[in-house]
């Protein structure tokens, strides 16, 4: 038997599960534009594993 997202989320109720029960309190921004302060695009780039600010090439031949 295939044990899909949708088993586990019923398995999960039938046992008492309270994560099945409780929505996140927090969802984390995924909308990269919609995310305002420099801190949380800096969280989110280190999550994505991408460098941010990103730079051009020309900066970057600058900063050596």
């Amino acid at each position: 038997m295939e044990r899909t997202r949708a088993w586990r989320r019923t398995q999960a109720r039938k046992r008492g599960n309270d994560k099945a029960v409780r929505p996140l309190k927090f969802k984390p921004e995924k909308n990269w534009k919609l995310m305002y302060t420099r801190a949380d695009k800096l969280v989110r780039a280190r999550q994505l594993g991408m460098s941010y600010p990103i730079h051009t090439t020309r900066q970057l031949l600058d900063q050596e």
